[in-house]
């Protein structure tokens, strides 16, 4: 059953587990899922005639823009040209759009043992193109475009594709250059100059767990190194963006990528009816860019175009995740797995850190051996708070200690932890990474558990270990239950993320022992001076 809960609702079941067990209540009740927006007024019909609407109309224009579009209208009849190659199948509909792409490698297998399928059943479709003319875009929903070929298969060289639509008042010409690693080149031409709108086409759903802090939606990357996401629920009216690189609509894994625009044009993204965003932007009578349908692998999308790793979205921890994946893609050049090269990683950022958490744990063995003398000094000022503030600080001064000593070391880890979190959670190169024995790959659970109970385990000797001050009965069990909540807690992560987690645990125990033994070697050579003295 765990294995088929999402990390959110584990974290809701480990925290209504512990309330229940802390604080007694009998019962806690999960929060409403809040209820779908009524419809909203589709964009697509304010596109089309710069006005408002009416609902009804709005949802005839997003039928004949191919938003509406069913699966079953995707079936093979439809299917003008194929696209093959070792890695990937491609499949173009009537309609001149992407209306298949099948990733071939094992690595992209769900756990139905079925191929990663990139482009939804319905919504809309990359490099779909409607036009502003109502009457003329009805038309071209229901003209076919015609192939030159219908089947071509790419390895070493580029393959290219003219598809054509004939409509009564233009003829509109498609012509596809397709290779090897997955992107494609296209030119748009039109006989007569129309408006028209070319779609970037619905995000892959190739993942049906989300993971947490995992970010799905569309981008938008500008020449001035701003990049603009719009997350999946959260897109609102509309957005107008010029200087684009690059726009993408992508999930965890993988992403459809169109790029290589003139810096004039314009990129729109809209909602649609579940605030998702819509993303396209408008044609001119003759125009050319590029696309890219399949993984966000760093080295294929650099391979392509540099500008495509922008696509590798980490969110507000970019500024540290970034170079902390080049950090690990060198390791891995080094060890040849990425397991091992995990641990490398996790090795040099303690090795970084150590002063800063040699410091916190000092100052943690400092404040447990003071832990006495401030109850005498609480008995003695009891009453008199004044004096034992001033008497604590004394006390503090005196022996070099510091309450926070302890605590921001931790608070400053919390960035690189959600910085790691981020690389490993977006790191398409995990999948179907061996490392050792069981773990065969480390972008999905550990199957037999191995993993998050070790590092539970660890993380309870790590507790164990550490010096503590409790004075609140309850923080003091809640804090000795810890290592049980986040082992139920990370018992579906990656094992690529449980593996960091569970090795930065041996570091910290080895250098708390460390610290430890210093600080008992430190008291028994006191405790041997001390009972010389007395024997004098």
């Amino acid at each position: 059953m765990l294995d088929k809960m999402s990390p959110n609702q584990r974290l809701a079941v480990a925290v209504l587990l512990s309330i229940i067990f802390f604080v007694g209540y009998t019962a806690i009740f999960p929060p409403v899922q809040p209820e779908v927006a009524q419809e909203a007024k589709t964009t697509e019909a304010v596109a089309l005639k710069g006005e408002s609407t009416t609902s009804k109309q709005s949802v005839d224009v997003a039928n004949a823009a191919g938003h509406a579009i069913v699966s079953s209208e995707m079936s093979h009849q439809n299917t003008i040209l194929t696209v093959k190659n070792e890695k990937f199948i491609l499949k173009m509909d009537t309609l001149g759009r992407i209306s298949s792409k099948e990733l071939l490698e094992d690595k992209f297998r769900d756990k139905e043992d079925n191929h990663a399928q990139l482009i939804p059943s319905s919504g809309t479709k990359p490099l779909y193109l409607r036009f502003m003319d109502e009457n003329l875009n009805k038309e071209a929903a229901t003209v076919p475009y015609v192939a030159s070929v219908n089947e071509v298969t790419v390895n070493a060289s580029a393959q290219t594709v003219t598809l054509t639509q004939k409509l009564s008042s233009v003829i509109v010409t498609k012509t596809l250059t397709f290779y090897a690693d997955g992107h494609y080149d296209v030119a748009i031409s039109l006989s007569q100059d129309k408006r028209y709108f070319v779609y970037l086409g619905q995000r892959p759903r190739v993942n049906d767990k989300e993971q947490m802090m995992t970010v799905v939606g569309d981008m938008v990357y500008t020449d001035d190194d701003i990049v603009t996401i719009i997350a999946d629920g959260d897109a609102e009216g509309r957005k107008s963006f010029t200087g684009v690189e690059l726009i993408s609509a992508f999930d965890q894994y993988t992403a459809t990528i169109m790029y290589g625009f003139s810096k004039d044009r314009n990129i729109i993204v809209e909602r649609d009816r579940e605030s998702n965003p819509v993303t396209y932007f408008d044609g001119i009578q003759s125009m050319k860019f590029s696309g890219y349908v399949g993984a966000k692998e760093y080295k294929t999308l650099k391979a392509i175009n540099p500008v495509l790793t922008n696509a590798i979205e980490y969110g507000w921890f970019t500024f540290a995740s970034k170079p902390l994946f080049a950090l690990l893609t060198w390791l891995h050049g080094i060890f040849g797995n990425w397991g091992w090269a995990i641990i490398g990683l996790t090795a040099i950022i303690r090795l970084v850190l150590y002063p800063l958490t040699y410091k916190g744990m000092v100052s943690m063995q400092k404040m447990k051996d003071l832990a006495p003398k401030m109850k005498e000094l609480k008995e003695r000022y009891k009453g008199d708070p004044q004096r034992l503030n001033q008497a604590t600080m004394d006390m503090y001064k005196k022996h070099g200690a510091n309450p926070l000593g302890g605590c921001l070391p931790m608070l400053l880890q919390i960035p690189v932890f959600f910085a790691i979190y981020r690389v490993l959670l977006n790191a398409v190169e995990l999948q179907g990474a061996d490392w050792i024995l069981w773990i065969h790959d480390l972008s999905r659970m550990d199957g037999y558990y191995v993993l998050p109970i070790l590092m539970g385990a660890s993380m309870f000797l790590q507790q164990r270990m550490t010096p503590n001050n409790f004075t609140d009965p309850m923080q003091e069990k809640i804090m000795k239950y810890l290592p049980v909540i986040f082992t139920f807690f990370f018992i579906t992560f990656p094992s690529g993320l449980v593996l960091y987690w569970f090795v930065n645990n041996l570091f910290s125990i080895a250098q708390q022992f460390i610290v430890n033994q210093q600080f008992k070697n430190a008291k028994n050579a006191k405790d041997a001076i001390k009972a010389a003295k007395e024997e004098k």
